[in-house]
């Protein structure tokens, strides 16, 4: 039986059949089993019975004489696009990314006003014995004065009046070197009762006046005295003790002056070391010598009698006097 392509018209019915066919994903051909996938873009030939209306697939592709060969297809038109679905839910929130690097530092803002100023503070406590502490030593001025440390005019704390024994004072400071080797006053005629008297073998005034010029306190009174009478006669400072002592300045401060016989035992003590208790009842002896200090004697400022005046030697604690005419060592002392 020959095979042939024929094209011919088709019944509503023939139409309808094919139709179907051609949106079908598979198709079943005569006594086979075929199955087509719809996503391909290739034609399938089919041949329908002329008589029957059956299908059958062709899968070489021709027809018998007594079927009308069907060409499909399989990719139809592209359908409408379809309504837009629903969003889907958010997913979830990634990891953090990496921390980036710490920029440069900004620059330097305006130094800001200055603050209010505070509240005064309250008045401390009064000491009992008219003492006070200071920080006003040391070789910046702000450390406690105590007995070794630098005090403010340059020299050293030698003692500190915790007991009020220095009216007025609160610390005792030695200058830091020697002023002069020199006697104790000149010949002046401007001492005794009558200031008709030569210094050196009269009191300034008088033997009662001398007591007052001893104690803890009263060396820069005993100095004073001294000058006036010296003044009185046009003596120049340069040349006795008492003299010389009030001229010593230093850097920070130019109020020294010659130290009372009870003052120079304190000096006297710090020199040597003695480690003994502050105070005119004690008197120095024992200990080393610093360098700084001679191992002769020192002028005090006060008088013994007419003719001598105290002094102390550092080297073993000697108290005594000699003639005011002699030359000693003079040690400025200065009192705040």
């Amino acid at each position: 039986m020959s095979r042939l392509r024929k094209s011919r018209s088709y019944s509503r019915r023939s139409v309808g059949v094919i139709l179907v066919v051609g949106v079908l994903a598979g198709l079943t051909v005569g006594s086979g089993v075929g199955v087509i996938a719809t996503a391909s873009t290739k034609t399938v030939t089919v041949c329908a019975n002329k008589t029957t209306q059956v299908l059958r697939y062709a899968k070489s592709g021709t027809c018998l004489s007594t079927e009308t060969i069907v060409v499909l297809n399989q990719t139809g038109a592209k359908g409408e696009t379809g309504a837009k679905g629903n969003a889907g839910a958010k997913g979830d929130t990634g990891n953090a990314g990496a921390k980036g690097d710490t920029g440069n530092a900004g620059a330097k803002g305006d130094t800001g006003n200055a603050g209010a100023k505070g509240d005064t503070g309250n008045a401390g406590a009064s000491s009992p014995t008219g003492f006070t502490a200071r920080s006003v030593c040391g070789a910046g001025g702000i450390t406690l004065c105590a007995v070794g440390v630098q005090g403010p005019g340059g020299g050293t704390i030698v003692y500190v009046d915790s007991t009020n024994e220095m009216p007025g004072y609160d610390y005792l400071e030695v200058a830091p070197a020697n002023a002069s080797y020199i006697a104790w006053s000149t010949t002046t005629a401007h001492c005794g009762t009558a200031a008709a008297t030569g210094c050196q073998s009269a009191f300034l005034s008088d033997a009662s006046t001398a007591l007052d010029y001893i104690g803890l306190g009263t060396g820069r009174a005993a100095t004073a005295a001294i000058i006036a009478r010296h003044n009185a006669g046009g003596v120049t400072k340069a040349d006795y003790a008492a003299g010389v002592a009030d001229a010593y300045t230093t850097v920070t401060a130019s109020d020294w002056f010659l130290p009372s016989k009870d003052e120079l035992n304190e000096v006297c003590k710090y020199a040597s070391g003695t480690g003994q208790p502050a105070g005119a009842a004690i008197v120095c002896t024992g200990g080393a010598l610093l360098n700084s200090f001679s191992s002769t004697g020192y002028w005090s400022s006060s008088e013994r009698a007419y003719y001598v005046a105290w002094l102390h030697r550092f080297s073993d604690g000697y108290l005594g006097s000699n003639n005011k005419k002699s030359p000693l060592y003079v040690r400025p002392v200065r009192a705040f």
